[in-house]
């Protein structure tokens, strides 16, 4: 039998016990197996009670019965559900059964694969399941469901169905070659492109937001020894992670922590402070430390404000490669005189919580750009979304710059590379690779 018309089965709730469990099949099989565990005469979409016995006729569990016939059901197919108690014993002892009764373990996504498949959802819809499931707070989730309901994947269809009447359009015009461009409706493919590339920036901009929003922000304090960096993480966190002494060279590893602020996620990595020398273990610790400043979002430089020459003096280049920086003057409250600072630059007190609110809006600013506020039309995206919206710009650039020397055949070509391009957001245009990889970081049983 294909994979795909197999009958899988899967625990569809979390690890652990609890008041309630669900086991979940998919496939043709799905009713005679549940027939078979004892559940008899099932009608769909109605719950009947039952018990589900074993090989033998003992009972392993008892509880509800749902039927979800197809095509009317999440995955497309005869969907059956087997809700009883929460005891993971008993849920392994359940699909054990199913197995034997000629089911197969789902593996990770599958669930959520099979519906794609049976065209239920797109792809990009089908990640938003995901998103949800994982989303550290009420925006993330929120935005992840507008993801589900099709926001995001309306908005591609659109710029699609925007470069498809393109493509009709220039390819016709191949077809007339020793016209000029302008004779064949050359203003009017201008202006489509136009249109494409405006309709192709607002949703660059707008996937990235929702990239933010579904992964966080990630942030390394970086600056000289007893600038208040660890200090800084506690007051931001709210509790006492770090160890702050008044001695230099406290911190000798990197310490992680999560921390939500005004519905975004933020990860803040605290690092030993930068300087010449120190023992072994202070060098390895900056080793460290650049090597978080490599991946991150943000470099937060903290810097004793009474001295801040010493953290220019510490960090050199150290920052060079992080896209945004954000200088922190800590220990404000020990200046005689406030300074002027640049419009890249914040004083705080990280001891009195002084300036630690303007921070807080500084760092929603920079993880969610000029939105910072919730908007109605949010929705969450990944990294390989931004990437082939990415694509799909430059291929219209292309384009656009090879109208302008008329040559038509390399213009439909570049139109039809970002066609592609946003078609692997949705599943149009995919690889069995890219399923494969996708699905496989979804959880078991969805």
């Amino acid at each position: 039998m294909s994979p795909h018309h197999s009958t899988i089965v899967a625990i569809a709730t979390a690890a652990g016990n609890g008041g309630v469990g669900i086991v979940r099949l998919s496939g043709p099989l799905s009713v005679q197996i549940a027939a078979q565990l004892g559940v008899a005469r099932l009608q769909p979409r109605y719950a009947r009670y039952a018990r589900f016995r074993d090989a033998q006729g003992a009972m392993i569990d008892d509880g509800i019965a749902l039927w979800f016939s197809a095509p009317h059901s999440f995955t497309g197919e005869d969907v059956v559900e087997l809700q009883g108690h929460g005891s993971l014993v008993l849920l392994r002892q359940l699909v054990a059964r199913c197995i034997e009764l000629g089911a197969r373990q789902a593996r990770a996504g599958e669930f959520s694969e099979r519906a794609f498949l049976n065209g239920k959802l797109d792809l990009a819809q089908a990640e938003a399941i995901a998103d949800l499931i994982a989303a550290g707070d009420l925006r993330a989730a929120r935005a992840a469901r507008r993801a589900l309901d099709g926001v995001f994947s309306r908005r591609v269809d659109a710029v699609v169905d925007n470069l498809t009447r393109l493509r009709v359009h220039v390819e016709a015009a191949i077809d007339f070659a020793d016209e000029p461009l302008d004779t064949l409706g050359g203003n009017q493919i201008r202006d489509g492109l136009t249109q494409a590339r405006n309709l192709l920036a607002q949703l660059f901009c707008d996937a990235e937001r929702g990239c933010k929003l579904r992964d966080g922000l990630y942030a390394v304090l970086v600056g000289p020894p007893n600038a208040g960096k660890s200090s800084l993480l506690n007051a931001l966190a709210g509790s006492d992670r770090a160890i702050v002494t008044h001695l230099a060279g406290t911190t000798r590893d990197t310490l992680h922590e999560a921390i939500q602020l005004d519905g975004f996620e933020l990860t803040l990595v605290d690092t030993a402070g930068l300087r010449d020398g120190g023992d072994a273990i202070e060098r390895e610790g900056m080793r460290r430390a650049r090597a978080e400043l490599e991946r991150a979002d943000l470099a937060l430089v903290v810097l004793d404000a009474r001295d801040p020459q010493a953290a220019r003096d510490a960090i050199g280049d150290a920052i060079d490669a992080v896209p945004r920086h954000l200088w922190i003057h800590n220990k404000c409250d020990l200046l005689i005189e406030t300074t002027r600072l640049h419009a890249n630059a914040i004083a705080v007190s990280a001891l009195t919580g002084q300036g630690l609110e303007q921070l807080h809006n500084r760092l929603r600013e920079l993880a969610l750009g000029d939105g910072a506020e919730s908007v109605a039309g949010e929705f969450s995206a990944r990294t390989r979304h931004i990437d082939a919206l990415r694509r799909a710009t430059q291929h219209v650039d292309a384009a656009d710059l090879e109208l302008g020397l008329e040559q038509l055949e390399l213009a439909a070509e570049h139109l039809r590379l970002a066609h592609e391009a946003l078609g692997e957001i949705t599943g149009k245009f995919s690889t069995d690779d890219l399923l494969g990889k996708i699905f496989s970081s979804f959880c078991i049983g969805k």
